[in-house]
């Protein structure tokens, strides 16, 4: 019998499992915003209560079934790529906003609420949630916590992690249990930061309560432009020098600029290599004080020409056009890559000028548009995965990118995740003592090792496949060739 139908024997008893198994709906659910990795799943379920999702867990923990976690599908680092063998759980029908606290400033929301959702219902009281992904409008917060994500607003308020509670959890053997709250003192380990990035691999969220943050008394947003890339990044780390942390600090090349303002009509300027958009807030006094400042130094920092927002029209249009800058890119190509990497902000002229020579290398367009205060690179490596050899190319271009973020004192993922995509560059970001501890984590959470199997830890092995880590022995034993490989 088929691990399809062996799955589907299993659960098709569960009352509100709502499965899916016809081929043709499958293939909805088929990648995750990473395209470039495709792979049909067994079965999806789409459980319409919690008590549904409670069995469906149980039955595959009993039966040693991989069970993969989604949101909205917006992830790009292919977290949510289905298993071949295995069930893939929609979590879309848990999307209820279950409280609003204006009081102790936080919401319950269920895991299937968007993100831009939260700041709707909070605005009532004069409230938002700071964390806001690109995807905002799509993206769940359930999403968010599995992936840690970040947005325009994480140089000021944080990232997720930052701005998370508590978190209800439905473990691998189906239990619940509850971590953080309002409580200053919690007993036991605080496994809120462990939780948060994990992609679904120790548990799945089922309710997360978030911080909210009263909307400020004054927000500005200017726009500069520099005739070249190097003088926007270098102003980053000038302007935070001087003691500014703005709300947000975002960089677009001439690339990203051009294809944003024909999609969105922002009206950014065209005659110009690079823009920076940088929000304020604060109270009057103090926002005005920063404009003054953060306009003197851009100019000191060879801007062309800074524009300050008149009015929130104009501010909202600004950035709307820098949150359309992933989908407008997918409209001058068929296809892009997108990288998320870090990197310490006094390299950020100098990475980009490197990532500029790689796509003369590769042959291969890039776009730029990036978190620039916080270092959070995103190149959008353009491709047309229907000429051959462009996929592989666009590949090896953003491996490269992501040695070259470690090689400069940063890190392999911002707020992207790991998922299938970068599981190999962390073989050369983590050593192998680090990475049995991943799997030790792993191991007391999911003790069979069903919840998204083969994402975001690699194998020793693999990492001696890699090259990145000559392993010779795991745990005093001779390394098998034998060992799993993801």
């Amino acid at each position: 019998m088929s691990s399809t139908a062996v799955a589907r024997d299993l659960l098709r008893d569960i009352p509100g499992a709502n499965l899916i198994d016809d081929p043709n709906r499958l293939r909805v659910y088929e990648s995750d915003g990473l395209t470039a990795k495709k792979q049909l799943p067994a079965l999806v379920a789409i459980p319409d209560s919690l008590e549904a999702l409670q069995q469906i867990v149980k039955v595959c923990y009993r039966n040693a079934i991989p069970l993969v976690a989604r949101g909205a599908g917006t992830g790009l680092s292919g977290g949510a790529t289905p298993h071949a063998e295995g069930v893939l759980v929609s979590l879309a029908r848990f999307n209820r906003i279950l409280e609003v606290d204006a009081k102790n400033l936080i919401a319950r929301v269920e895991p299937g609420v968007t993100n831009l959702a939260i700041s709707d219902a909070a605005s009532e009281f004069d409230l938002f949630y700071a964390p806001d992904p690109s995807s905002q409008v799509a993206c769940t917060i359930g999403g968010n916590v599995a992936e840690n994500s970040g947005g325009v607003h994480c140089l000021k308020y944080g990232l997720t992690v930052h701005n998370v509670q508590g978190l209800k959890v439905l473990t691998a053997q189906g239990e619940i249990i509850e971590v953080g709250g309002l409580e200053l003192d919690q007993q036991g380990f605080d496994l809120l930061a462990v939780l948060h990035g994990s992609e679904g691999m120790l548990g799945l969220v089922i309710e997360v309560m978030v911080n909210l943050i009263a909307n400020p008394e004054a927000v500005a947003v200017l726009m500069a432009g520099f005739s070249d890339c190097g003088q926007a990044a270098d102003a980053v780390g000038e302007l935070i020098g001087r003691g500014v942390i703005p709300a947000g600090l975002e960089l677009m090349d001439r690339l990203a600029i051009q294809a944003s303002e024909d999609f969105v009509h922002a009206g950014y300027p065209l005659d110009v290599e690079a823009l920076l958009l940088c929000e304020l807030d604060g109270s009057e006094d103090d926002v005005q004080d920063q404009i003054n400042l953060v306009e003197r130094q851009f100019r000191v920092s060879g801007a062309t020409t800074v524009v300050v927002a008149r009015d929130p029209i104009e501010r909202a249009r600004l950035w709307q056009g820098r949150k359309a800058a992933f989908p407008a890119v997918g409209r001058i190509a068929p296809d892009y890559y997108c990288m998320d990497g870090t990197i310490p902000r006094r390299e950020l002229s100098r990475v980009l000028n490197r990532i500029a020579e790689l796509s003369d290398k590769y042959a291969l367009r890039v776009a730029n548009v990036f978190h620039a205060g916080d270092g959070n690179l995103h190149p959008l490596i353009l491709y047309d995965a229907n000429v051959a050899g462009q996929l592989v190319a666009a590949e090896a271009f953003g491996a490269e990118i992501l040695e070259m973020c470690l090689a400069s004192g940063g890190t392999i993922t911002g707020e992207h995740g790991v998922g299938l995509e970068k599981i190999d560059q962390m073989c050369n970001q983590f050593s192998s003592d680090e990475l049995q501890i991943f799997h030790g984590i792993k191991h007391a959470f999911d003790g069979r090792g069903i919840l998204n199997p083969g994402k975001a830890i690699p194998t020793l092995n693999r990492c001696a496949e890699f090259g990145a880590m000559h392993v010779r022995s795991v745990l005093g034993k001779e390394t098998k060739p034998s060992l799993e490989r993801f």
